[in-house]
This record gives structure tokens, sequence and C-alpha cells, in this order.
């Protein structure tokens, strides 16, 4: 049995780093943030219902119009409800039949919004990138070319940190690890995670 192992940290954890070490080691990885790309992707049936929702701005020569969509969704809860319960079947569904794919001894479900969004509900065990808030706002807002005040309205939508690492079975602490000290403690973390 393939076990599928959830990988999480809020925005500018080093997440999507630890991800590529990962992948390096070739351990199979489903990005929710991909297959959420790819059900809204050009041709996808679900776009001409966003379409009749959001009005015909939302899309542009048939694609998402995703600084449009961003602007409704983020002024108003009430659309980005109605969004969600759209997408979210779909992206599960897709990551469902992702993971059933997988062959390896574990596969990586990447996921920003792994308990937010229940993903939990679908991996064995969970590992969660942690940082200190105050580097966690300054990397992603270096990273992302963000206001201060836009990414932490972007940590205020996650759950907190501390209900994170209660939820993890395994914890990297990004702090202040060099790339290849990470590195080392994803092959470390293979390592356990193969002998499970």
């Amino acid at each position: 049995m393939t076990l599928i192992i959830g990988l999480t940290g809020g925005i500018g954890s080093g997440k999507s780093t630890v991800s590529r070490y990962f992948s390096a080691l070739k351990v199979e990885v489903v990005d929710a943030d991909i297959v959420a790309r790819q059900v809204v992707a050009k041709g996808q049936p679900v776009l001409q219902q966003i379409k009749s929702h959001f009005g015909k701005d939302v899309l542009i020569d048939g694609e998402l119009n995703r600084p449009f969509l961003r602007e409704k969704i983020f002024k108003d809860d009430a659309q980005r409800i109605w969004l969600n319960s759209v997408l979210h079947p779909l992206i599960n569904k897709k990551i469902r039949h992702d993971l059933s794919l997988a062959t390896g001894k574990y596969v990586l479900l990447e996921a920003p919004l792994l308990f937010e969004n229940n993903l939990d509900d679908l991996t064995n065990y969970n590992i969660v990138v942690d940082i200190d808030p105050v580097l966690q706002v300054k990397r992603a807002s270096a990273r992302d070319g963000v206001s201060v005040k836009n990414i932490k309205a972007i940590i205020n939508k996650q759950i907190s940190r501390i209900e994170r690492i209660k939820r993890a079975d395994f914890i990297i602490v990004n702090n202040d690890l060099s790339l290849r000290d990470l590195e080392c403690r994803v092959v470390d973390l293979d390592k356990q995670l193969r002998a499970l």
C-alpha cells in the first residue's frame, strides 16, 4: 500500500522548496495548487458555470481572469464560498485520482490549505514546514513583492501556526536552515517515511 503524506506550511515557510527536495529523491508529488489550476484550465466545463455566476469579464479568451476573480472573492466572502463550493469537489476528485496512481512507498500531497480544506482526511501522516511568524512575513513579502499588510491578511485566513503544529506528525523548523541543511533534513525524513 502506498502511504499518503501531507505536506503543508504557511506562506513563505519553504514548503515548495521542501517539496522540490522530495521530488529530487524520486518521490511522487501531487500538488493541490497545480490540481486547482488544472480544473479551471481553458476548455474545462466548470468555466461556463463560473462565467454564468460572475459575468463575461471573468474570462479572457476562454481563460480565467485571475486578477478579476481574486478581487471579487477577496472583497466578498459569499462569492468566495460559492466559488469554493463549485471548485472544491472537482479539485478533491482530481487529487484522489492522482493519488490513486502513485506507486512508490509513499506519495506526497502538497497543499498550503491541507488542514483548512480537510485534505488531511486523505493522508496517513502530515509534515508541517514551520517558520517564525516575523521571518515568515519578511520572506513572503520579499519573495512575492507583496505588502506586509497583504501577507498578514493571507496568514490570517489560514489556520493558526499553533493549530498547524498540533496536527503535524513531522515538523521541519525552517527558521535558519541553509538550503543544504534543509535538503539534509528532507533526506533524513525520506528515510523515516520509507521505513514506516
